[in-house]
């Protein structure tokens, strides 16, 4: 039996995933480019593109759990607010390389951060 999940929930799991991809297409660019400031941001993606996923997977599991108990609904909103928290450390230096690419890449890393900082025990409860 599964849950239906609430739409701060869905909306949160579809930008995980966004940035993920975007993450993902950006990381290959940097990993054609030499250097160290190169080399530390595909790290940086890589990071991120995993934080991101894995927050997109473990909500999908508590929203598909009947039962989801208290503490994997906590568990769930600590790995949202650690994929926020990587999500914001990765804007920051898409910022600081001062191309357009990077600075979108950085404003959906943003939203997918303030998305994630939502994500409380009440928006993981089914709609």
């Amino acid at each position: 039996m599964t849950r239906q999940m609430s739409t701060e929930m869905q909306q949160c799991i579809e930008m995980c995933n966004k940035c993920h991809d975007m993450c993902e297409q950006m990381l290959s660019r940097c990993m054609e480019t030499r250097g160290e400031q190169a080399m530390q941001m595909s790290m940086m993606m890589m990071s991120c593109a995993d934080m991101c996923r894995m927050c997109a997977d473990m909500m999908m599991r508590c929203s598909s759990m009947a039962k989801a108990g208290p503490d994997m609904v906590q568990m769930c909103v600590r790995m949202c607010g650690m994929c926020a928290d990587m999500c914001e450390m990765t804007a920051e230096m898409c910022n600081r390389m001062g191309t357009k690419e990077m600075t979108e890449l950085a404003d959906m890393m943003t939203r997918c951060a303030d998305m994630c900082r939502q994500m409380k025990p009440q928006a993981m409860q089914p709609a």
